[in-house]
């Protein structure tokens, strides 16, 4: 089934007669709410759409209940972007930028000497962590050498961000071979060229019927159910008020006191306010104490 709007969606699907699986994505509202509460430059802006929309894909290939998080952290003035995701296609994103990015600024120029770090958290099994050399000129070419080193898959990606009728707009697709080995290099090459081709027009404003036979009419292609994307930050009071107790009563103290005995926090990622004063915080930590005596 196919809907005639597809913003916010991913759509996996598979090449019958090649061996071959895809991916596409596009996010509207997702990628809008990420950066609404905050004022990023504009290659900033691009570079975290673009790990939005890897971190999708990403996670759609992956069989799994539990988190991903795709994270760079350098020494030049964009210190850390981080996107984190799940098995239902919540999204959420940060980015923190220390003097000044310019228009035109490279990844490299951007990031300084960095990495980009891939952590796997399944809710049932084993923690997995990948570290990539920021060596590549994209986020895009270090992802696929990713994918051919680790997984000996190979691997195409097409990640592209920009405006698309006056909002900003990321969207992506992914090849990969069949990890089964029925593959064969010739079948995936035809195709990531064919999928090369598309245009941002088309990503940004086709349904993912017509962009698919636009790029693959004459393949066999199964086309499965999509998936919602949304924006999902996870904060919550009660997580703020945790935050809290972490600190020496000293310092909250002398938070209370300095603020007029109410300390607020504000959620890096959404902006949400969390406002607690003494009271509040002294039933956070009773109920602490309560679970601990309790062993949870």
């Amino acid at each position: 089934m196919m809907y005639k709007q597809d913003n916010d969606k991913l759509y996996r699907y598979l090449f019958q007669n090649r061996a071959v699986r895809g991916e596409w994505v596009r996010l509207n509202d997702t990628f809008t709410e990420t950066l609404n509460t905050h004022h990023y430059p504009i290659v900033v802006q691009n570079l975290l759409g673009e790990m939005l929309v890897a971190t999708s894909l990403l996670t759609a290939t992956m069989k799994f209940e539990g988190t991903i998080t795709v994270q760079i952290q350098g020494d030049g003035p964009l210190k850390l972007a981080v996107v984190n995701g799940n098995e239902q296609q919540q999204l959420r994103a940060l980015a923190r930028v220390e003097g000044e990015v310019a228009e035109t600024a490279t990844l490299h120029e951007m990031i300084g000497n960095g990495v980009l770090v891939i952590s796997i958290i399944p809710t049932d099994g084993e923690r997995y962590q990948g570290v990539i050399g920021l060596d590549k000129p994209t986020i895009r070419k270090c992802l696929e050498d990713y994918f051919v080193r680790s997984e000996q898959l190979q691997t195409h990606l097409v990640i592209r961000t920009g405006e698309y009728e006056g909002k900003a707009v990321a969207g992506g697709m992914l090849l990969q071979i069949m990890p089964d080995g029925t593959g064969t290099p010739e079948d995936f090459e035809h195709l990531a060229t064919l999928t090369e081709t598309v245009k941002d027009e088309e990503l940004f404003g086709l349904t993912a019927e017509e962009l698919l036979y636009r790029l693959y009419h004459e393949e066999h292609v199964q086309v499965y159910e999509p998936k919602n994307t949304e924006f999902k930050c996870g904060c919550s009071r009660e997580r703020s008020g945790n935050a809290i107790l972490l600190l020496p009563t000293e310092e909250i103290e002398e938070m209370l006191a300095e603020k007029n005995g109410v300390i607020d926090m504000q959620c890096e990622c959404c902006g949400t306010q969390y406002f607690f004063d003494k009271k509040a915080i002294e039933e956070f930590k009773a109920e602490a104490d309560k679970l601990n005596q309790l062993g949870l």
